[in-house]
């Protein structure tokens, strides 16, 4: 198995222009692959290895929930307790939803928020975790109270902060404690002063163009429960082998049975599920992770993403069997076609090439993606009649909750700049009539068409929209 896989992974490097790939299956209790291919900045010499630090994204959220469950096992709070019984200056847009949420409703999205609702705002912006709590008791959620499942980061740092209220440590402090070092995770960090003084850590990257380029880490500390760990293959290897051994790890209990149990329990509804070749029928979320009936087995999963970074977390305790694929560029799918392909194996299933399967999926989509930006310029290219000038978009703007965008006219163009996103802008171009094509330095943050609103011939306000990967609400930013 391991030449033919050697074969797949080292083609789909090339295929998906990625960097770096670390992989570890862990069956039966035991390590049985653990290995690393490519190099941990494009263009170097520098082969990645079993102990290189990659983000891990939103598969922190796991370790947030451990946490608290555990927590929760010794009695010290109770996940079904009010968050304000530990956060009295806990605030929502509706108050009674803010005196009713639980400690549970936060770690399983059901706040009535649409899934990034808010992380524009929050995502790589230079705001405190204070300012970031601040700031989402202020958003209005687009659903009811429970009505429905809404992927929310920043309901995960508000979790994070009940800890230290009830144990005295940070979260940082405490998953350090409980689980990194009685797991011999020691490579394991949580903050950005960590990051730039690792070594051995992969850089991040993306891919512009067609291009790979070499982007910042992301400023992961105001949102650090929700998606700030960077960890290695190696230490990684321990967390499934704990989670396997329902919470064993080398003969030594390192969190209690229950604990385990309560974030593999649903709490949320997604839907029927869905596979294009095997059964799947439903997809529900526990406490930091996805769950779903898979070929008629329970999958514990979770997926990460974050600047230049994507990986996969899977177990399948019946088969006792658990996967990890960390890489370092944010532009791939092939994290999740690995994870597959393994997974498929040890069931018996069909060969399927996920790889080769998703790559034309996302070269499709980048086809019609780049044919619509295409289509765009054309349109700025033919200069048609505008309904604003550069001279009256120019100003300032502000948004009841963000705070302020400045556009400013730069060699004939405007330029946006953001209050809380510093070194970020967008580019604007006339589409004609009132719309205007926004196109980000950071190609994270994507390009989209921006509607002005005009009255009375002046600019009233400008729509924000940003890349789907960060957030899909849009933001009025009104012209002061």
């Amino acid at each position: 198995m391991n030449d033919s896989l050697d074969v797949y992974i080292e083609k789909a490097l090339t295929d998906w222009k990625i960097p770096g790939v670390a992989i570890c299956v862990v069956k039966d209790g035991k390590v049985v692959m653990m290995k690393s291919y490519g190099v941990a900045e494009w263009g170097s010499q520098n082969k990645i290895d079993e102990n290189t630090l990659f983000g891990i994204g939103s598969n922190t959220k796991a370790f947030t929930a451990t946490a608290l469950a555990l927590l929760d096992a010794e009695k010290k709070l109770s996940l079904d307790d009010k968050v304000q019984k530990w956060l009295p200056d806990f605030k929502l847009y509706d108050p009674w939803v803010a005196k009713e949420v639980t400690i549970r409703d936060l770690l399983c999205h059901r706040l009535g928020m649409e899934t990034f609702q808010g992380d524009f705002m929050f995502f790589d912006s230079d705001l405190t975790k204070e300012e970031v709590r601040n700031k989402f008791s202020r958003i209005k959620p687009l659903y009811s109270f429970r009505s429905r499942w809404g992927y929310t980061n920043a309901a995960f740092l508000t979790a994070g902060e009940v800890i230290p209220k009830a144990t005295g440590k940070s979260w940082s402090e405490f998953i350090r404690e409980h689980i990194f070092l009685p797991l011999g995770m020691s490579r394991t960090i949580t903050s950005t002063a960590e990051m730039k003084a690792a070594t051995n850590i992969s850089s991040a990257h993306t891919i512009v163009d067609d291009v790979i380029k070499k982007i910042a880490w992301g400023k992961l500390d105001n949102m650090a429960p929700a998606g700030s760990i960077f960890s290695s293959i190696s230490d990684m290897s321990k967390w499934v082998q704990m989670q396997l051994g329902n919470g064993k790890f080398n003969d030594n209990m390192i969190i209690p049975f229950s604990a385990i149990q309560q974030t593999r329990t649903p709490n949320s509804i997604l839907g029927n599920g869905g596979h294009e070749f095997n059964k799947a029928h439903f997809a529900l979320y526990g406490l930091g992770w996805f769950l779903e009936e898979y070929n008629g087995r329970k999958i514990v999963a979770h997926t990460g993403g974050v600047n230049g970074f994507v990986s996969s977390v899977a177990l399948v305790p019946e088969k006792n069997l658990g996967i990890v694929v960390l890489t370092n560029t944010d532009a791939n799918n092939f994290y999740e076609a690995l994870r597959l392909e393994i997974m498929d194996a040890y069931m018996d299933l069909p060969y399927r090439n996920y790889s080769g399967h998703y790559q034309e999926g996302q070269k499709s989509g980048n086809m019609q993606r780049l044919t619509e930006i295409g289509k765009k310029k054309d349109t700025i290219a033919m200069k048609l009649k505008t309904d604003v000038s550069l001279a009256a978009l120019s100003g300032t703007y502000k948004h009841s909750i963000y705070g302020h965008m400045t556009i400013n006219i730069k060699e004939g163009k405007a330029v946006a700049i953001f209050q809380h996103h510093k070194g970020r802008f967008a580019t604007l171009e006339s589409l004609g009539g009132s719309r205007f094509l926004a196109t980000f330095n950071d190609p994270l943050f994507g390009v989209k068409v921006w509607p002005v609103q005009v009255q009375n011939g002046k600019v009233k306000s400008i729509t924000v929209r940003v890349a789907d990967f960060v957030e899909f609400t849009p933001y009025e930013f009104v012209k002061i």
